[in-house]
Parts: structure tokens; sequence; C-alpha cells
């Protein structure tokens, strides 16, 4: 079964720091290849509490869309888990440049355990076995981030729109059949420019996007507050298509 597990869905630090929601990233379960994305704060707890349990040693690689802590905190306890404390080197490690080079977050004794480490850039492709990943595009963020679109064997495509402002482009970079989207932010015109996307940008995404399926995640204070499953219903509503607010432990089918 092609799937998502969404072992959080937690956004913005201080929805993290509280854990008013978990911050464990995404399993995906792509055809034979298992993944991890975004192994944020107890990460290696949400898998081995999961029913069913979740092995770190099936993981066929570990991705880092961006460095900050709520994506990364994790990734060296999980590198250690899925490569049996560095006894049998496994996995393939894909980072942005400055989650290894600039203040990295990947520690160096651990980067021999994997067997190799991909690092990615806009507009390139990696093949992780029958699957394609590719990162169509640079979000506007405070570091440097890369969304994700995955192409499944049977020609059905996945897309992850992960923590960026609102720009030009990202309809067009992810017009994919499923499509997840990080919203921090209920509204836009929340004091300050943060660097996320808000309910009315991620409507205006999915309006152009037309996916067969939407899926809110990653939610901040105000997305909490407003209720992101109210917020799911009423976007499905207008948009006429289907769409969910992911809850802590969800496990998302998508289908062949």
């Amino acid at each position: 079964m092609n799937s998502i597990k969404f072992l959080g869905t937690a956004g913005a630090r201080f929805v993290v720091m509280r854990q008013l929601r978990a911050s464990g990233g995404l399993w995906l379960t792509l055809g034979d290849e298992t993944l991890l994305v975004d192994p944020g704060p107890g990460t290696l707890v949400r898998c081995l509490k999961s029913r069913p349990r979740l092995d770190p040693k099936q993981l066929k690689g570990i991705i880092l869309t961006h460095r900050h802590l709520d994506h990364t905190a994790d990734v060296n306890i999980m590198i250690e888990a899925m490569t049996e404390g560095g006894f049998k080197k496994r996995g393939v490690l894909y980072a942005p440049s400055d989650a290894l080079d600039e203040d990295p977050v990947v520690l160096q004794y651990l980067r021999g355990y994997v067997e190799s480490i991909e690092v990615l850039r806009e507009g390139r492709q990696y093949r992780i076995g029958d699957v394609l990943l590719e990162t169509p595009l640079r979000h506007v963020h405070g570091v440097e981030t890369y969304g994700l679109r995955f192409r499944l064997p049977s020609g059905r495509t996945v897309g992850f729109v992960t923590d960026t402002r609102y720009s030009p482009g990202l309809e067009e970079a992810y017009r994919v059949d499923v499509l997840v989207l990080n919203v921090v932010r209920y509204k836009s015109s929340e004091p300050h420019i943060i660097d996320h996307l808000s309910a009315e940008d991620a409507e205006r995404i999915l309006r152009a996007v037309q996916p067969d399926f939407g899926v809110l995640t990653h939610f901040g204070m105000t997305m909490l507050r407003a209720k992101p499953w109210k917020v799911a219903q009423k976007l499905e509503k207008r948009l006429k298509i289907p769409v969910v607010a992911a809850r802590d432990g969800m496990t998302l089918d998508l289908g062949v």
C-alpha cells in the first residue's frame, strides 16, 4: 500500500515546544520504498509507539526539506536507528547543503553510517528504487528549503509543499494527484511577516492545482485555534475537492 503516516502535525515553535501536536514528521510507504521526511522532536518515540510499530531499519532514506529544528531534531538518532548503531551501513540521507555545511544539523560521525548523502538542489531528480523524488522549487523561507514531489511507478504523483511564504510558481511546481501543504497560519494578515503559508494561501494553491486530494498539516497556534478540521471542511465545500486536516498518527492511503 502506498501511504503517508503523519507522525506529527505540529508547526511553528510554540506548538512544537508545548507539544500541543506531535512533531515526528512523515513516514512514507511508496511501493517497496520506506522513507522518513523531516524527523522533528520525538520521531523515534512516535515510531516505536505506533501501532503497528514502525521499524527504522526498514528505511531506505531520510529526507530533510530544511534545517530548522522542528524538521530535524531527531535526524541523528533516526540515522543511528536506521543503521543499527552504524553496524549496518544503510539508507541515503537527502538534505540541503546548509543542513550539512553551514552550522550543520547532521553530526559528522554519523555521516559514514549511511550508504550515501545526496545534496538537494532546485530542479533536481533523485532515484529511490522505482520512485522518483523531485525538488521542483526552492522555497521562500529563512533557510535553504525545498518542497518534494514523488512520482510513483504507477504514474501517480504526490507533492509536499513544506514551509514557505506564498510566491508565484508554487501552483505550477506542485501539479500533483495528492497535495500535502504545511499550513502554519490561519490568516495571511496576521502580525509580522512570517515565511509560512496561511489557510488563504492553501486555498489559492489547491484551487489552481485541483488535486484528487488535499491535506493540511504542520499547524501553528492560529490554525489550532481555528480548528484545522473545520478549516478543511470549509475548503472542501468551496473547492469541491476532498480536503482533510491531518491528525497525529493518521495514515493516508494514496492508492496504487
